[in-house]
């Protein structure tokens, strides 16, 4: 994360079930993971993605046949025919893995476009045996994890969630979601995906405790084609008393990007690494989550994407902020789908061919 407000987005995106809500209420401050807020027809724990750092590496590769985007992706981002087509189309597999202490994590298949990407991993029990404690949903065990959790080959302001999916409590295997999104391209590299300890809630205790300690830690390529369409460039809009001009505005079947400057430089306090201070929260709403983004479909369905993430980054010579917003969907929605997007109440029509 790129500055104090990545940070304080990643926070304000965290969604809590009634369940997780009532056994972490007294301790949530220590809490390793809470539930984002998606849409998913499966249930579902939720963690901020661990920060997007350079490292060295040593990995595995996983040997056999690679895991179909399609089959990967659907059940998590919608399985209608224009939907698989989009998967079809911009899906790559990995298939690269790493074990440890009985539990392999492979990393199953990626798509994205320029400044967006995701991924879906398979943790799986070797023995075949329950991965989660017995009679225990994902949502009652709060699975989170310990130490790492996601792949870093991400340069420039970067800021992600990931959320855990488990289609059957009863088989060896969860599934890890993670997304990422940039304010650099991010369609080629070679990405460390490194975990570490997966733990459960314990409510006696009140912390988090290890269920599967362990350090799994593997490379793998990134290499797939921008799915995404460039709409944007020198429109301006008002509010909060400052200009803001839209640099670039991208959209594709699975996120949105805007990048604007405001003609005012932010300026930050100095609070601690990682904290942001009651003065920096009107900032950080003028600059950013106050600026508004809807999307249109064509049903006239209209999405809120307001919230998406971001930064902003203040030049004092030249007395501006630049910034950056944006977001991975919560399903795939084919561009033929999509009606208008607007920012700042400027409204851009998506073209279908």
């Amino acid at each position: 994360m790129s500055d104090l407000f990545d940070y304080k987005k990643e926070m304000s995106q965290l969604r809590f079930t009634e369940n997780q809500k009532k056994t972490l209420a007294e301790a949530a401050a220590s809490a390793a993971g809470g539930a984002a807020k998606r849409r998913r027809p499966v249930l579902r724990t939720a963690l901020i993605a661990a920060a997007m750092a350079a490292v060295l590496v040593v990995g595995a590769g996983a040997a056999g046949v690679l895991p179909n985007p399609t089959d990967v992706f659907a059940p998590l981002f919608g399985g209608a025919a224009a939907q698989t087509e989009v998967i079809g189309k911009i899906g790559h597999p990995i298939g690269a893995s790493d074990s440890d202490g009985g539990i392999t994590i492979s990393a199953d298949a990626i798509m994205g476009d320029e400044y967006n990407a995701v991924i879906v991993y398979t943790l799986t029990r070797e023995d075949g045996e329950r991965f989660l404690p017995e009679g225990k949903s994902l949502d009652e065990a709060c699975l989170t994890v310990g130490g790492f959790g996601g792949a870093s080959w991400v340069k420039g302001g970067s800021h992600g969630g990931a959320w855990f999916v488990d289609e059957d409590p009863e088989d060896n295997m969860v599934q890890y979601v993670e997304t990422a999104s940039s304010d650099v391209s991010m369609t080629k590299g070679t990405a460390t995906a490194e975990f570490e300890d997966l733990c459960i809630w314990d409510p006696e205790a009140g912390e988090p405790v290890e269920l599967y300690p362990g350090h799994w830690k593997f490379r793998f390529d990134v290499d797939y084609e921008d799915c995404s369409v460039r709409l944007a460039g020198g429109e301006t809009f008002s509010q909060d008393d400052m200009t803001f001009t839209i640099d670039e505005l991208t959209i594709s079947p699975i996120a949105v990007r805007v990048a604007y400057t405001a003609d005012m430089a932010v300026v930050w306090s100095n609070a601690p690494s990682g904290r942001q201070s009651p003065e920096d929260a009107p900032k950080a709403q003028r600059f950013l989550e106050n600026i508004e983004i809807l999307l249109t479909k064509t049903d006239g369905t209209v999405v809120d994407l307001s919230n998406s993430g971001g930064s902003t980054r203040p030049d004092y010579k030249a007395n501006i902020s630049r910034c950056d917003k944006g977001t991975v969907f919560d399903e795939i929605i084919p561009l033929e789908d999509m009606a208008s997007i607007s920012v700042g109440g400027v409204v851009y029509e998506i073209p279908h061919n």
